[in-house]
């Protein structure tokens, strides 16, 4: 498959390497890393992020992340996370990870015959599932506990976590069921310099044949290559990765919505608005609002007087 000069070959299958005297591996690197990249491997992963925004991939699930993002990857699910980084930064600690392979659950479950209630949970892990609420929180800090024990204690740790991961109802399950990407090197390298490409100039103009010219491929050879391995056509991939741009800084900033609409690569705000609504259900403007409703902090109803400020403060 001929490939643009210059695109970046990142490896796509990642080799976990676990300490023989331990059953899973624990670790947690910067971002940018040369294991942070799109790509897979038999091992379930947890993944948390500690620091940073961006966007998450997890096989055709497109995402924004925060601190806090707390995700499963099951086994040989392509899965990336892309943070917002200036020039030069380097976001240290960004990633927490706990692997494992299937088997440390699934071939003890004749000697722990509880484990085999895992089952259920394992095969719809085989999608991801992204944590949220009370669930994340524990399961950040069971990371972190994890991070920091050695020997029986760390295993107890490590299926508490599993425990809270497959009982809890604060979870979603993220890739399509039908997704079925081609698994080798060629081909996750490709969709990681497209993926790349796109992310780099949502700012700007995104062309489906430079993708294509990156890839390799003529027009229509690639369009089916995208679409088969993202789950995707080019154009609504653009789309959704533009709006969780532009819901971010819609969060995050009081910039009004027409420079939002720019920064994202629209060139009227009818285009933008009709996009928005169609991927979150409301306008740009309403989302605005919701933010930072949300966003903001409880006020207390004024006190009549010092006495009542002090008897409030007792209670």
């Amino acid at each position: 498959m001929a490939r643009k000069k210059g695109a970046a070959r990142p490896p796509n299958f990642e080799s976990i390497v676990t300490d023989p005297s331990q059953s899973f591996k624990w670790h947690q690197h910067d971002c940018p890393s040369n294991i942070a990249r799109w790509n897979y491997h038999p091992e379930y992963e947890i993944h948390l992020i500690t620091r940073s925004h961006g966007r998450q991939f997890v096989g055709d699930y497109i995402g924004e992340f925060s601190p806090g993002n707390l995700v499963l990857a099951g086994s040989n699910l392509p899965h990336n996370w892309m943070s917002d980084l200036q020039p030069g930064e380097v976001i240290e600690g960004r990633d927490m990870v706990v692997q494992f392979a299937p088997d440390l659950l699934r071939s003890r479950a004749d000697v722990f015959p509880e484990l085999a209630d895992l089952e259920p949970f394992l095969k719809d892990a085989l999608r991801g599932f992204e944590f949220f609420g009370e669930a994340a929180l524990r399961g950040a800090n069971l990371m972190r506990r994890i991070g920091a024990t050695r020997g029986f204690q760390r295993l107890a740790l490590f299926f508490e976590l599993i425990d809270l991961l497959a009982r809890t109802p604060e979870k979603k399950v993220l890739a399509s069921p039908d997704y079925a990407p081609t698994l080798d090197k060629e081909t996750l390298g490709v969709v990681h310099d497209v993926i790349s490409y796109i992310v780099n100039n949502l700012s700007g103009t995104v062309r489906m044949s430079e993708a294509a010219a990156i890839a390799g491929m003529t027009h229509s050879t690639f369009s089916r290559f995208f679409k088969k391995n993202t789950g995707a056509n080019f154009v609504d991939y653009s789309r959704k990765l533009r709006i969780g741009r532009a819901c971010k800084l819609l969060s995050d900033t009081r910039r009004p919505v027409t420079d939002i609409c720019f920064e994202v690569g629209y060139a009227n705000i009818s285009n933008f608005n009709r996009h928005f609504l169609k991927e979150r259900g409301v306008t740009p403007s309403q989302y605005k609002r919701l933010a930072n409703l949300r966003a903001a902090p409880a006020v207390l109803a004024p006190r009549a007087s010092q006495h009542g400020a002090l008897s409030l403060a007792a209670k």
